[in-house]
């Protein structure tokens, strides 16, 4: 009778401490969600009364039209940015698991501009890249004038601005965890390596990467999804104009500036399918390179 009362309280316990976040998770994503789908269906500009039922159409419409999925070339930059941040983060986390001096300075440097605000940090590049700006007075100072360019209006060179920038900002939080993933190693196995010869190569080669290889693989996962839904920061620093435009900036355009609220959703919903596809197909990538 005892248990069968206790294991009633512990359901009790459970189903009142989950209440909260499933309303949560009902109210702000699946509902969204829900009504996106939905508006996907229609022809409707946003506000007015008038929404007509057009089923399939919009997406008949998207996959037509192959202008809508051009802009997914600009995704290849920051793609191509994500694994240049992963790999910074990894060695500046390697570096600074050994021991050196000033070693928490480095930490707050690298982790503090994932703290600011995305536009504010659109609006201090702004002032980084424009003409005879920060960059252009830092290479002046260097003897580098030859290499200043028109850094956001040169079309060839504007996207590898947009990416620095997106590198700069979130570095810190792939940094951050890939450190917490190798502090978490016991270091009587690198004390162990110490006694055995063993290099820092050596230890970042058979200690650190198959520790925190589940790690690396959830911040590649999150790095590519990352740079499919590029936005805040082309968006603000260019609003999309050069050859800057993603697909999320060419969505928002087509919800509020064009009133194809329908097409956008349909967009919307075909991003996150898109979303999810890479993300099975990474794990899947990654659980069959386990298996070998």
């Amino acid at each position: 009778m005892k248990d069968l009362n206790y294991a009633s309280q512990r359901r009790i316990l459970i189903v009142t401490f989950l209440f909260v976040p499933i309303v949560l998770l009902c109210v702000f994503s699946f509902l969204p969600l829900g009504n996106m789908v939905y508006y996907s269906t229609l022809k409707w500009n946003g506000y007015s009364k008038n929404r007509l039922f057009v089923g399939f159409s919009n997406y008949i419409r998207l996959f037509s039209d192959p202008e809508y999925f051009s802009v997914f070339k600009v995704s290849l930059y920051y793609l191509a940015g994500s694994v240049l941040q992963l790999s910074l983060a990894l060695l500046f986390a390697t570096l600074l698991t050994f021991e050196m001096r000033a070693k928490n300075f480095f930490k707050g440097v690298l982790f503090f501009p994932y703290l600011l605000n995305g536009v504010a940090i659109a609006f201090i590049f702004l002032f980084f890249y424009k003409g005879d700006g920060t960059l252009d007075s830092i290479l002046k100072a260097i003897g580098l004038g030859d290499l200043i360019q028109f850094w956001l209006r040169d079309v060839k060179i504007v996207n590898f601005s947009m990416v620095f920038t997106s590198i700069w900002r979130y570095i810190g939080f792939n940094f951050i965890v890939f450190l917490g993933a190798m502090q978490s190693i016991d270091k009587e196995i690198f004390e162990a390596a110490d006694i055995d010869g063993a290099n820092k190569w050596h230890k970042f080669i058979y200690i650190i990467m198959p520790s925190i290889k589940k790690i690396v693989e959830l911040n590649l996962i999150l790095a590519v999804t990352g740079a499919i839904q590029a936005f805040e920061i082309p968006y603000v620093m260019m609003h999309g104009a050069n050859g800057t435009k993603t697909f999320v900036i060419q969505t928002v355009d087509t919800a509020f500036v064009n009133g194809k609220l329908g097409l956008a959703s349909a967009m919307s919903v075909v991003l996150l399918i898109i979303i999810i596809i890479a993300t099975i197909f990474q794990k899947q990538y990654f659980k069959h390179r386990e298996g070998v």
